[in-house]
């Protein structure tokens, strides 16, 4: 079964509102063996809405909208779809009453744009919702399926999750999709394509490895369609087994978890605790850490030193290194990470420091220039990233590839354990 998913709204195509609803809906889809092959976003027009939904009803197995539910004039979806299908628009006493019921709980009296809104295409069938007032629709003629749902996310995933969902899984014809995503980092897309080149030109016509880049990480997913299940998730597990023999460490976990996410899981396990000490980006690093549910189990602070003073004051970094090396320098950040650990009592540290721009650069240390150490007082680790241009980029970048730093140091040190320091 392949899905449309229909995304109505002005708000959304002036930028003004993020689609969070078609990455989930794509997520649950999948989950239960129907393929989204295509998301369109419409504005509020009348014929917009219908040559859309002309569109994916000719096209597609079921069409999911999103939007143009609610009780202003601007929501006409009813009345796209209504149109569409040739039909009127009825009363419906049963959502009425219910509004009613909910208004008279807070309080507050219903409008006669609440009644408006009772009004629903003759051949509708209603999907609860638990979160709001506007329940959503399913349409079934010849072999298609439309669903028609609130844009408010959290009513949305309400009616899918108790209706929608349940009743999509039990359709026939449904083929199995299996997934398997590896995440990498510290490994571009032209490195990671080709060394996978011999592994991706082996895979049979019904399983796709995709490369999935962002700053500093890459996910590669691989898909299978149609077939057993479980024969599949066997293939797929074989490419993937091909995949951790070529990359190895580069390969920090699989699904949906984060970089940060897996450092803290180290770090917990050992009992390690984590300091940082920041210049060029400014907290960005420990924004990442602090990101992740339960790191104050780990995690104890951050000094974010920019002005040199501070980082000879609070850090103990010799002037005298300063003058003769630069704050952008290897024996800075590593005595950045000295220091922070002396002042918190950490086990270990990251430490950045570095020219993120877009000016303030040199011949000798461009912009984009930017040092990372990682370590504990015995062993540092360091790197020197040369980056681009972009300041907000070249921050970004360099959190991940600290942590992904930090990660590998504590791979190579499984030696190393926490002091049993309480805070």
């Amino acid at each position: 079964m392949q899905a449309l998913l229909l995304t109505i709204g002005d708000e959304i195509l002036l930028g003004q509102t993020i689609d969070t609803n078609s990455t989930w809906l794509g997520q649950e889809l999948n989950a239960i063996g129907i393929q989204v092959a295509r998301r369109i976003t419409v504005s509020d027009g009348l014929e917009d809405i219908q040559d859309a939904l002309r569109y994916g009803w000719t096209h597609m197995d079921l069409v999911i909208m999103t939007g143009g539910l609610g009780p202003t004039k601007d929501d006409i979806t009813k009345k796209a779809i209504a149109s569409f299908f040739q039909v009127d628009l009825v009363f419906h006493h049963e959502t009425y009453e219910r509004i009613l019921r909910i208004f008279e709980r807070i309080g507050r009296p219903a409008t006669e744009a609440h009644r408006e809104q009772c009004f629903m295409p003759a051949n509708s069938q209603l999907l609860p919702n638990g979160m709001g007032t506007a329940p959503g629709m399913w349409f079934e003629e010849k072999g298609h399926i439309l669903i028609s749902l609130p844009g408010v996310p959290y009513e949305m995933k309400s009616i899918m999750q108790d209706a929608g969902l349940p009743r999509l899984a039990s359709q026939p014809g449904l083929i199995p999709i299996i997934h398997r995503t590896l995440l990498t980092a510290g490994k571009g897309e032209s490195e990671l394509a080709a060394r996978l080149d011999s592994i991706e030109s082996s895979l049979p016509d019904y399983i796709k490895l995709a490369y999935l880049p962002a700053l500093g990480q890459v996910r590669l997913r691989l898909s299978a369609y149609g077939g057993q299940a479980v024969l599949r998730q066997q293939e797929v597990d074989h490419f993937a087994d091909l995949i951790y023999q070529e990359f190895g460490t580069a390969i920090y976990a699989e699904g949906d978890t984060t970089l940060e996410a897996t450092v803290g899981r180290l770090l917990q396990e050992r009992g390690l605790t984590l300091a940082t000490a920041e210049s060029c980006t400014g907290g960005a690093i420990a924004s990442q850490i602090t990101s992740v549910p339960g790191s104050s189990s780990y995690y104890l602070g951050s000094v974010v030193a920019y002005h040199n003073a501070l980082k000879t004051r609070q850090l103990g970094v010799p002037s005298e290194v300063l003058n003769q090396f630069g704050a952008v320098s290897e024996p800075v950040v590593q005595q950045m990470v000295r220091g922070v650990i002396q002042t918190f009592q950490a086990d270990v540290a990251i430490s950045a420091s570095g020219i993120a721009g877009p000016s303030g650069g040199s011949p000798e240390k461009p912009v984009g220039m930017i040092w990372v150490a990682v370590g504990n007082g015995k062993d540092i680790r360091t790197c020197e990233l040369r980056l681009g241009k972009d300041r907000g980029k070249n921050i970004e970048m360099t959190a991940v590839l600290a942590l992904n730093e930090l990660r590998l140091w504590l791979l190579e040190h499984q030696d190393v354990h926490g002091t049993g320091i309480s805070f």
